[in-house]
């Protein structure tokens, strides 16, 4: 095959942000993509085959929009960069990457970082009801918590109300000292940290002693109707099916609900029918609620995240083949 090169100019303020600590962030380039990448004088020249050439070069004038933004540029960043540079699809990145829901406490912007992330926001939007289903790590609570926060602050909600089934998992707990409070904030402390960090301790608290904010176990969800409310419902994996009927049947004019979970997570005693699985089936077809379904693709931990979600995803599925297998047979 004809080998070509491709000069690409880059900034020197981006250079080093793009090229990573010692180059790690380009040698993974010129790994996955089978190029050569030289800096000459301010310029950057890709040398490979003509197809990678266009596919590398093309990734890296994504990643210099992406930190002309003002973005730091991550190792997950590049990683999912690549990914979509294999995919033909690089052009996407600066869509996803123009997409602000709103800002820490800190002032780092909180926005999607996949393409899988950037979907969910979007039918969060466009919908009433959304389901958030995916691994560990894909953003599937902080974003909605995200888009909650931004439409309290906006108006568009005049209360947040946080709720998660109240199982150990895995573990018997016992029976935790003090009061009603002290005994489920162990079960809704994800919660709080992404709270915190979004909107303040402060914030936080004055708002919740207004009654603004509910955080509560989805135990006390019943009987209620909430109007004009934003409404997430963490780890919904771990409901049954008539929790998560009951749960549904609470929303009020107004009103929005996120129901996040992951399938492959479930704590709930043996034989018992995670509500969650039922709901994807029951409700999949009606309109005003979305289903998004996120991979390990959408994995923004540390990259080790991801490699132990996808690995977990293929032993799951070889041990499904074996059983389908072993049952055929017999």
């Amino acid at each position: 095959m004809n080998q070509i090169s491709r000069k690409i100019n880059i900034p020197a303020e981006h250079m080093q942000k793009i090229f990573g600590m010692q180059d790690a962030y380009i040698k993974k380039l010129e790994q996955d993509f089978q190029v050569s990448v030289i800096d000459r004088n301010g310029s950057v020249v890709v040398t490979g085959e003509e197809k990678n050439v266009s596919r590398a070069a093309g990734v890296l004038e994504q990643l210099v929009r992406i930190s002309e933004r003002g973005n730091e540029i991550e190792e997950q960043s590049v990683d999912y960069a690549i990914t979509m540079g294999m995919e033909d699809q690089e052009e996407k990145l600066a869509e996803i990457d123009s997409d602000c829901i709103c800002h820490t406490i800190n002032g780092k912007p909180i926005k999607p970082k996949t393409l899988g992330q950037k979907n969910y926001v979007d039918a969060i939007r466009n919908n009433m009801v959304v389901f958030g289903l995916g691994p560990a790590g894909t953003g599937k609570t902080y974003l909605a918590m995200a888009m909650a926060i931004t439409a309290f602050k906006n108006d568009e909600v005049s209360r947040i109300i946080l709720t998660r089934p109240a199982i150990e998992a895995g573990e018997k707990l016992g029976f935790l000292p003090g009061d009603l409070q002290s005994k489920v904030d162990p079960y809704l402390r994800p919660l709080y940290d992404a709270l915190y960090q979004i909107m303040g301790a402060e914030s936080f608290a004055k708002n919740m002693e207004k009654g603004l904010i509910e955080v509560a176990p989805l135990a006390y969800m019943r009987g209620r109707t909430l109007d004009n409310a934003y409404i997430i419902l963490d780890e919904a994996q771990n409901t049954t099916p008539a929790q998560m009927k009951m749960f549904l049947t609470r929303i009020g004019f107004g009103s929005k609900v996120v129901v996040t979970g992951d399938s492959s997570q479930k704590d709930l005693p043996a034989g018992t029918k995670s509500g969650l699985d039922i709901a994807a089936r029951v409700l999949n077809k009606i309109d005003g609620i979305a289903f998004c379904n996120l991979t390990s693709k959408d994995v923004v931990r540390h990259p080790l995240v991801q490699k132990i979600v996808k690995a977990y995803d293929d032993y799951e599925a070889k041990e499904k083949t074996r059983s389908r297998e072993k049952y055929g047979r017999k």
